[in-house]
């Protein structure tokens, strides 16, 4: 259950609503809410009409649910969508990295062009908290994708420097979740369903591994908690590629060869939530950390005025966090709701096991 009555008649807007975190969040809402906390109302706004008419034949029976076709690169559509919203959850984002790196203009109208209309329609409307959702890949960014969110974090924090309004401007960060969209594990299932090796970049490329629903919790979390200001970081375990091609190798009893393919462009070797600049600035917590940030601009300050503080001797990245051996990987994977649903229906298929799947010929 959502432990906080902050949602209770208020006016909630997700933006990428009908993505995975949107879809997730709207079912936490939803289902784990207890109804005297429910919000006025919710707003889904993104610009899939099939996702949204799903949606809204799969939520009936909830008439505080309304969906708003609209384009975050559009102005004028954002603003018509924010008429009296509350809370903002801004999850619409370019995210595939190699659709990014094709077509980076695309991805800077959607992640830095969008969010700046999201941010600016938050100011106008007087919307009382917007959280933005980021990514490890916006840390020391080498890929068009992390450029962009990086550049969508930059203007949120300025906006909690130079905003006039009350709105609270804050964001979240974390690792890879699992099985989203364009992720390592579903790619392994699909070559498994089509009976192909597995492909792995570098045995020893390491991933952090964050299931959605533990994505969700950190963004409520800040919904209540985070200040003006605040980047909050989910600390998360990680495992080598090899260590979770091997995980689900084992999980659906899959004996086919795998194939090294190298690093692609746009990728790390390991990923960094967390830099040594930042630290200095972060309060520590057990799951996570407060990234703290100048809330009001003093130029003096800020250009004559240095910090004596000592860098830490490392980033926080997913080569030192906590490291996933082979069981610990296989039994977080489990718990997912995706693969729990792959076993449970594996006699369905043709070529499944009492496991999972075996493959096709």
């Amino acid at each position: 259950m959502i432990k906080t009555s902050i949602l209770r008649d208020q006016t909630i807007l997700i933006t990428g609503g009908t993505g995975s975190f949107g879809g997730k969040l709207l079912e936490r809402i939803l289902y784990h809410t207890d109804q005297k906390d429910f919000p006025k109302r919710i707003i889904i706004f993104s610009r899939d009409e099939k996702k949204q008419h799903d949606l809204r034949i799969k939520y009936k029976d909830f008439d505080f649910l309304h969906f708003v076709i609209g384009d975050t690169r559009d102005e004028d559509s954002v603003n018509r969508a924010f008429k009296s919203v509350d809370y903002v959850f801004h999850a619409a984002a370019l995210k595939q990295v190699p659709a990014c790196e094709f077509y980076p203009m695309e991805a800077i109208k959607t992640n830095v062009v969008g969010s700046y209309n999201i941010l600016k329609a938050s100011e106008a409307n007087n919307v009382k908290k917007i959280v933005v959702l980021s990514t490890d890949k916006a840390v020391y960014p080498i890929n068009t994708m992390g450029m962009t969110k990086a550049l969508m974090e930059k203007l949120t924090l300025a906006n909690a420097s130079t905003s006039t309004s009350d709105t609270c401007f804050c964001g979240v960060r974390y690792g890879n979740v699992m099985y989203s969209r364009g992720s390592v594990i579903p790619l392994f299932i699909e070559q498994i369903k089509h009976n192909l090796p597995l492909t792995i970049t570098n045995p020893d490329m390491t991933r952090y591994l964050l299931p959605l629903d533990v994505a969700i919790d950190l963004v409520l979390f800040a919904l209540e908690n985070a200040e003006n200001g605040d980047i909050l970081v989910r600390k998360a375990p990680a495992s080598t590629v090899e260590t979770i091609a091997n995980a689900i190798a084992e999980i659906f009893d899959y004996n086919k060869e795998k194939k090294i393919i190298g690093i692609r462009e746009g990728e790390k070797m390991h990923e960094t939530l967390v830099t040594k600049e930042e630290l200095v600035k972060s309060e520590e917590y057990d799951k996570y950390f407060r990234i703290k940030t100048l809330t009001r601009v003093d130029y003096d300050k800020y250009y004559i005025d240095g910090s004596k503080d000592v860098f830490p001797t490392e980033d926080y990245t997913s080569e030192n966090t906590d490291r996933l051996d082979l069981e610990q990987t296989k039994k977080l994977i489990l718990s997912l709701p995706e693969i729990k649903k792959i076993i449970s229906s594996s006699e369905e298929y043709s070529y499944g096991t009492n496991l999972g799947w075996k493959g096709e010929d």
